[in-house]
């Protein structure tokens, strides 16, 4: 494979990609790849892929699906986070007195 052609289809490739983060959705692959699995990652390594042939752009709804559902993993996990750090607050009682 000449190697000049095959940066230049990753140009291109890269050149073609509109989001600066967008979402791929990978194929299967013969080294155990699994098809079906969404990940963002940045636009050159997503030229990359597309290129070997290991990934597909996600359509406008699978987007949207995978960044809705990382929205609320991240809620979530934010949610846990705030209720592992209850604050507790000692106030000194005077002792009572005598007599």
């Amino acid at each position: 494979m000449d190697l000049k052609i095959y940066y230049q289809k990753i140009r291109d490739a890269a050149g073609a990609i509109p989001e600066e983060f967008p979402v791929v959705v990978s194929s299967e692959t013969q080294d155990g790849g699994k098809a079906g699995v969404c990940t963002e990652v940045p636009q050159a390594i997503a030229a990359r892929m597309l290129v070997d042939g290991r990934a597909r752009i996600a359509s406008g709804a699978e987007a949207k699906a995978f960044r809705d559902a990382q929205a609320a993993a991240k809620r979530a996990a934010d949610e846990q986070a705030a209720a592992a750090r209850v604050q507790v607050q000692l106030i000194p009682v005077p002792p009572p007195k005598k007599g």
